[in-house]
């Protein structure tokens, strides 16, 4: 590129044989003296090296030779001043190109060089040709660096050194050589010249915003050095980095064409930094929704503090993606998980709050509870250091009074705990390589509809998805795949836990988990956990398994649907319950679990898939359906598909409510129960009294608590053997486990009766 002839300007000064009145023994400024007529110059018309020349005698210390046209100063051109000099007689001189810089007013901009180094003559008639090349960025080869400031400059030469001496001068040349610094100007617009240091220290802010209004579709390139940016920059342009930039914390680059995480990778050559400076891009924009990370693995060395990374943005709820890449835990302490342990006081009337607790401040938010009479994933919410209080996301099941309680906080890959809260954030074909190192997600403390789809969750060393809070309201978790670093263990050995959530309406669907202590627990109510392939045995014969899903409370509302539940069972509990007993509501309600495949091998006989534990008395089954399932076991029976895990305390069957248990299939297990049951049954004696024992129909060890239908099938007779039209009535709940009916009759029959019966009120 050379603006002489793209733009035409006019670089090269008049020769001296037009006169020498433009030419300024001072600075070349308007107004200051000339040579014409002057004593000590007069142009030499004949020349045997030159084809004109000016002559002059050196009288002055600095004697100093201006061109008073203003040569402009733009942007990205590079000028190049070129004298040829000899010495005639005299004492040898020395000289230098030099330049005044001018703002467009004319006055001088200070602080900038305003000559190069000196060349000293060393014999007469010799000619020297001495050069000097002027420009507004810093490259190797410009001598005078001159930044964006001046608008034009008059250019010429220095006599330095020892006076009287005559020399003769050729008409002086300014040349446009920015095709030397600039590759393709066409294409690039360079943020050095626009006045960019790349020293590390700089504020290069307004360089890269000129560089940026420059461009004007064209690519910004940030060349070899440490750019640093004190303040918000944004490019609206295609960008090209071979060096990088740094930044405060608070300060946003925005990438608006390039905005991917290799282009932040490139700009800020750290894995770590790049990525959260991009998200902190993403949430302080309204151009893009999602961050595409490339493919590309970012390497992590200590917890991604998601909310750090946007200091002031407290919470957030347009919908935002990070999308296709790895994240990889690096070896690091980072990832120890805190322990603390402290006395802290529990009262069932304040049902997630923990009292004067010792040493408030050393407990981390977020930390996982432990104690007597604590559920599973009970977690710090929030803390109060003033009252010394707790806020727990779920209530404590048996833990009043004072005691000691463990926190363990474990450190999450990504961690969106410091937000207040976070909704419509979706995290997309990203895997979390946890390397048993850390765990997986933090969710934020609030928000609705996080979604996770497509990813993977491999080798969590605790959690994979942790909710603290309210922030899994809706939670969307599709088509993930949660790897154990737990294959290996024995199931009791086990400690992973896939997720937890604590709120409604969460929707897990399509995944595969593997080996994990449990691969989910649902706190609230009205969920969809559909398509689901999760499996928790090991090769220990007659082994012991744990749950798969866990159903923390009672009125769950959920469907459970063509799952593939492998060596695990679901497990139904109220342990965060404040008050355990049942005392009002709907008990264990609202469920239904349809149309999946449970499947167990090498496991005790008393090892059932679906398991009912109630950790107070006086609790039932109310509008709960079992139907269409597929219940097997390998490699030896098991007594039954279903059980009440009586550790706390047992159902009240007899407060059944539509209770349904259909079109089941069982192998390899030895009860099948139904609901309703339809039992036939044969009395071979006469009597007026038949007891019918229907134990192996009732799920749940339940109660034959009514009958919906008596049917005989064939005649009735009596003892002549003559057949009797006579219906009986029904005595329900009969006998020591309240499991038979008796049927009884105006008088002694003999027969076949098909039973309906119910372990349910309708």
């Amino acid at each position: 590129m050379n603006k002489a002839i793209t733009d035409g300007l006019v670089l090269t000064p008049t020769p001296f044989a037009a006169g020498l009145d433009v030419w300024s023994s001072g600075d070349g400024t308007a107004g200051s003296d000339t040579y014409e007529n002057a004593a000590n110059a007069l142009f030499v018309a004949a020349d045997q090296d030159f084809a004109g020349a000016l002559e002059l005698l050196k009288t002055q210390n600095t004697q100093k030779l201006r061109y008073m046209g203003q040569t402009p100063i733009l942007p990205g051109c590079y000028l190049q001043v070129t004298a040829r000099v000899k010495a005639i007689s005299g004492n040898l001189p020395s000289v230098r190109i030099a330049g005044y810089p001018a703002y467009g007013n004319g006055a001088r901009v200070n602080g900038l060089p305003e000559f190069t180094t000196f060349t000293t003559l060393q014999n007469y008639g010799e000619v020297v040709e001495i050069k000097g090349i002027i420009g507004t960025g810093g490259r190797g080869g410009v001598d005078l660096v001159w930044g964006t400031e001046p608008v034009y400059g008059h250019f010429g030469i220095d006599l330095v050194g020892p006076n009287g001496g005559i020399i003769r001068v050729d008409d002086i040349q300014i040349e446009d050589v920015t095709s030397v610094f600039i590759r393709d100007m066409i294409s690039i617009v360079d943020v050095v010249d626009y006045g960019a240091i790349g020293n590390g220290n700089t504020d290069n802010t307004a360089a890269f915003e000129a560089a940026n209004s420059a461009a004007n579709g064209r690519t910004v390139f940030v060349p070899e050095g440490n750019f640093r940016l004190a303040n918000n920059v944004t490019i609206d342009t295609p960008v090209k980095f071979e060096g990088r930039v740094s930044m405060p914390d608070t300060a946003v680059l925005l990438l608006r064409r390039n905005f991917d995480l290799p282009t932040y990778i490139e700009a800020f050559e750290d894995e770590e930094v790049a990525f959260k400076k991009a998200f902190q891009a993403l949430l302080n924009n309204s151009d893009h929704e999602t961050l595409d990370m490339g493919g590309r693995k970012v390497n992590v060395t200590a917890p991604l503090d998601m909310a750090g990374a946007v200091p002031g943005t407290h919470s957030y709820a347009t919908r935002r993606v990070i999308r296709n890449g790895q994240l990889e835990a690096a070896a690091s302490a980072a990832w120890n998980t805190e322990v603390v342990t402290s006395a802290a006081t529990y009262t069932a009337g304040d049902s997630k709050t923990l009292t004067n607790v010792t040493n408030v401040a050393s407990i981390p938010v977020g930390s996982l509870v432990e104690a007597t009479g604590v559920g599973r994933e009970v977690y710090v919410r929030s803390k109060d250091l003033a009252r010394q209080e707790i806020t727990l996301n779920k209530p404590l099941y048996d833990a009043e009074g004072r005691q000691n309680f463990t926190f363990r906080k474990f450190k999450y890959l990504i961690d969106f705990g410091g937000f207040n809260a976070l909704s419509k954030f979706v995290m997309a074909d990203v895997e979390l390589q946890c390397n048993d190192r850390c765990s997986g997600i933090m969710l934020s403390p609030g928000g609705i509809t996080f979604h996770v789809r497509d990813c993977f969750i491999s080798r969590p060393m605790d959690r994979g998805i942790t909710s603290i809070g309210t922030g899994c309201q809706g939670l969307i978790v599709d088509r993930c795949q949660f790897l154990s670093a737990e294959d290996a263990l024995a199931v009791p050995a086990r400690k992973t836990i896939g997720f937890n959530v604590n709120q409604n309406d969460a929707k897990i669907r399509n995944n595969r988990a593997t080996r994990f202590r449990h691969f989910g627990l649902l706190g609230g109510s009205n969920n969809i956990f559909t398509g689901n392939h999760f499996f928790q045995g090991d090769g220990v014969a007659n082994g012991v398994r744990s749950g798969g899903i866990i159903l923390a409370s009672t009125s769950v509302g959920t469907v459970i649907s063509n799952n593939y539940i492998d060596n695990c069972f679901i497990e139904w509990t109220n342990e965060h319950d404040p008050s355990p007993a049942f005392t009002g509501g709907f008990s264990f309600s609202a469920l239904s679990v349809t149309d999946n495949m449970f499947l167990s091998g090498d496991v005790a006989p008393w090892f059932s898939y679906i398991v009912v534990k109630p950790h107070g008395a006086g609790h039932f089954l109310n509008g709960v359906s079992i139907s269409g399932n597929r219940f097997r076991s390998l490699n030896g029976s098991i007594d039954r598909a279903e059980r009440v895990d009586t550790t706390f305390a047992d159902l009240d069957m007899s407060r059944c409510k539509n209770f349904t248990m259909a079109a089941n299939s069982y192998l390899g297990v030895t009860a099948q129960p139904v609901n309703p049951a339809y039992v036939d049954f044969t009395q071979a004696a006469v009597d007026d009294n038949w007891t019918i024992d229907v134990s192996q129909y009732l799920a749940f060890g339940g109660e034959a608590l009514s009958v919906d239908a008596i049917t005989a099938i064939g005649p009735l007779r009596n003892t002549n053997n003559v057949k009797q039209f006579v219906t009986p009535y029904v005595d329900t709940v009969q006998g020591a486990q309240r499991d038979q009916i008796r049927l009884v009759w105006p008088s002694d029959v003999r027969g076949k009766v098909q039973a309906t019966v119910r372990m349910d009120f309708r």
